[in-house]
C-alpha cells in the first residue's frame, strides 16, 4: 500500500503479456522472463488473474491483461479513503495485535478457569474455575473505568499514570499513544526515543493490556484455591489492581522510572508472574491454610482437564510474547519462535528430574515444567537468541523444580505458607529468574530492535552489561518489595470487613457449601466407588445417587 500511495510501481507495469512472453526486459535491462512474474499478469485455467502486490488492495480482474498504474493507485485510494480506515492504520498490525490479545484472552478464559478447574480435590473445583473467571470479568470493568490510564496515561508520579476512564470514542478510535514512553537521555532534556505509536487505534492498546492485567489476578488466584471466602476475592480483585498492577505497569511498561531507568521487562517477567508469584505467596500468608485432611491430600480431579487448559496456555503464549513489539514485525516472530524452544526444553528437564529422583514421570509435573519455561522466557523472548532460549530452558526447568520439589520441604516458611498451586515457585521464582538471565544474555542487536534505550546488552556481551544486569536485580527488588507490602495492607484491610477464610463447616463440604453446585456427579476424591465408604443409593450428603455405579468387572 506504502509503494502504491507513493507511486512505486511494483514491477513495469507498462509492459503487455506479449512482451514478457518474449523476454522483455525492464528499465534496469534486467529480463523478465521469470515463469512465477509471467503467471502473476497472465490468467491461469480455472483462475483469475492475480496482483504481484502482496496486500489486499482489490483489483480489477481483467484476464489477460496487466492492470495498469492507474487502476491499482485508483484501488488503493477506494481502499484507504474509507473515514473507518485512516491513513495511520496497519492493517496487518491491527489485525495482530487484536488476533494476540484474544489468545491472552483465552490463556485466562478457558485456559486457567479449566487447568483450575481440573488440577484441584473435586470438591473444590467449581470454586476454583469461578475463582478465575470472577477476577477475569472484574478487571475488565475497573480497566476502562480507570485503571488503564493509572497504567499507561499521563504520568501522575515516577511509579503511577493518571487515572481516567478509557471509554471515550474519540479517544479510542485515535491513533494509539503511550504518552509517558517518551525515553530522553541522562541530561534530562534531549530526547533518545520518542514515545511508542503503535498503527492502530488505541481501543486495541485498551484491549491488549486488559488480558494482561486480568491474567495476573487469575494466576493469584492459584496460591488462594481451596479456602479463600469468594466475597473477599471480589473485593481482593479491585484493590490489587488498582493498588498493585497499576504501579507495577506504569513503573516498568507505561513510562515510569524503571522503564526510563532501562529495565528490561520484554512481556511480563516482572510486572506479571514475578507480581503473581510473591502477591499470591503474601495474600496465602494472610488467608491461612486450607483445611488439614485438604492439605494432606489434594488429588487433582481431572488431569485431562489440566492438559487441555495448558494447551491452551501454552499456544496462547504466541500471543502473550509475539504482542509485545505491538507490530507484527521480525521482533514478534522471534519472540514467538524462543519462547516455544525454552517451554519445550524447560517441560523436557523437569520431566527428566522427575524420572531421576521420584522414578516417575509426571503430567502435573510436565506442567508445571512448561509454566517455568513460558515465564523464564517472557522477560527476554525478544532480546535474547535461539541458542539463549535453549539455556534458559534448561535453567527454568531445574531451579523452579529444586525450590518446589527439594528446597520447599526443608524451608519452614515454605511449609508454613499454604501456597496451594505453588505459585511462588512457577512465577515468582520463574519470573525472577528470567528478568536476571535477561541481564546477563540480552543480546545488543535485538536489544535495539525493540528497546527505547539503545546500546542495552546483557552483561555476557561485556560494555554496560555488567550494569543492565544491576538494573533488572533492583527492579525485581522493587517489585516483590511493593507486591509484598501492598498485598498484606490489602488482606488486612480486606479482613476487617469479611474473613479472608471460609469458616470450617464449608471447607468440609467444598463447593456445595459455597455455590449449591458441584462439577460432577462422581464419588469421592479420586476414588473408586465403595459401596461400604459411600452407600449403595445416597451420596455422602444424603441425597439420591445422581448416577448409577458403574461396575467395572465384566458380568
Amino acid at each position: 500500500q506504502r509503494f502504491l500511495a507513493a507511486g512505486i510501481p511494483l514491477f513495469p507495469l507498462k509492459l503487455s503479456a506479449s512482451q514478457l512472453k518474449a523476454g522483455a526486459a525492464d528499465d534496469a535491462g534486467a529480463p523478465l522472463t521469470s515463469p512465477r512474474l509471467r503467471s502473476y499478469i497472465e490468467p491461469q485455467p480455472g483462475r483469475p488473474a492475480r496482483s504481484t502486490c502482496s496486500t489486499s488492495i482489490p483489483t480489477p480482474q481483467l484476464p489477460g491483461r496487466v492492470v495498469d498504474h492507474q487502476d491499482k493507485m485508483a484501488a488503493a485510494s477506494a481502499y484507504q479513503s474509507s473515514t473507518s480506515s485512516p491513513d495511520w492504520l496497519n492493517k496487518g498490525d491491527n489485525a495482530w495485535q487484536l488476533t494476540a490479545a484474544t489468545l491472552v484472552g483465552l490463556q485466562s478464559f478457558p485456559g486457567l478457569v479449566v487447568l483450575y478447574g481440573g488440577v484441584v480435590k473435586k470438591k473444590w473445583a467449581v470454586n476454583s474455575a469461578f475463582m478465575a473467571l470472577y477476577a477475569f470479568a472484574a478487571v475488565w470493568i475497573c480497566w476502562v473505568t480507570w485503571a488503564y490510564h493509572m497504567s499507561f496515561g499521563d504520568k501522575l508520579l515516577p511509579i503511577w499514570g493518571k487515572a481516567r476512564p478509557a471509554l471515550n470514542q474519540g479517544h479510542l478510535i485515535a491513533q494509539a499513544l503511550l504518552p509517558a514512553t517518551a525515553h530522553y537521555h541522562a541530561d534530562g532534556t534531549t530526547l533518545e526515543t520518542p514515545a511508542a505509536e503503535p498503527f492502530y487505534p488505541m481501543a486495541t492498546v485498551v484491549y491488549f493490556q486488559c488480558v494482561f492485567a486480568a491474567i495476573t489476578l487469575v494466576l493469584i488466584a492459584g496460591s488462594l484455591l481451596g479456602r479463600m471466602s469468594f466475597l473477599a476475592w471480589m473485593m481482593f480483585v479491585p484493590l490489587w489492581l488498582t493498588f498493585s498492577y497499576t504501579v507495577g505497569a506504569f513503573s516498568v511498561w507505561g513510562g515510569g522510572f524503571l522503564f526510563q531507568w532501562g529495565v528490561i521487562d520484554y512481556c511480563g517477567g516482572y510486572v506479571i508472574h514475578l507480581s503473581a508469584g510473591f502477591a499470591g505467596f503474601t495474600a496465602a500468608y494472610w488467608v491461612g491454610p486450607r483445611s488439614q485432611k485438604d492439605r494432606e491430600r489434594f488429588p487433582p480431579n481431572n488431569i485431562l482437564f489440566t492438559l487441555t487448559g495448558a494447551g491452551l496456555l501454552w499456544m496462547g503464549w504466541a500471543g502473550f510474547n509475539g504482542g509485545g513489539p505491538y507490530a507484527a514485525n521480525v521482533v514478534a516472530s522471534m519472540s514467538v519462535l524462543n519462547t516455544n524452544i525454552c517451554t519445550a526444553m524447560s517441560l523436557i528437564v523437569w520431566t527428566c528430574l522427575d524420572v531421576i529422583f521420584f522414578k516417575k514421570p509426571s503430567v502435573v509435573g510436565a506442567v508445571q515444567g512448561m509454566i517455568t519455561g513460558l515465564v523464564c522466557i517472557t522477560p527476554a523472548a525478544g532480546v535474547v537468541q535461539g541458542w539463549a532460549a535453549m539455556v534458559m530452558g534448561v535453567l527454568a526447568g531445574s531451579i523452579p523444580w529444586y525450590t518446589m520439589m527439594i528446597l520447599h520441604k526443608r524451608s519452614r516458611l515454605l511449609k508454613h505458607v499454604d501456597d496451594t498451586l505453588g505459585v511462588i515457585h512457577t512465577h515468582g521464582v520463574a519470573g525472577l529468574l528470567g528478568g536476571l538471565l535477561t541481564g546477563l544474555l540480552a543480546d545488543p542487536n535485538l536489544c535495539n530492535l525493540f528497546l527505547p534505550v539503545t546500546n542495552s546488552q546483557g552483561a555476557f556481551y561485556g560494555g554496560v552489561g555488567g550494569a543492565q544486569f544491576g538494573k533488572q536485580l533492583a527492579g525485581a527488588l522493587f517489585i516483590v518489595g511493593w507486591n509484598v507490602a501492598v498485598t498484606s495492607i490489602i488482606c488486612v484491610a480486606i479482613n476487617c470487613v469479611v474473613p479472608l477464610r471460609m469458616p470450617d463447616d464449608k471447607l468440609e463440604v467444598g463447593d456445595d457449601a459455597v455455590h449449591g453446585e458441584e462439577a460432577y456427579a462422581l464419588w469421592g476424591d479420586g476414588e473408586i466407588y465403595d459401596a461400604t465408604k459411600h452407600g449403595a443409593d445416597e451420596t455422602e450428603h444424603g441425597g439420591r445417587a445422581a448416577v448409577a455405579p458403574v461396575s467395572m468387572t465384566p458380568s
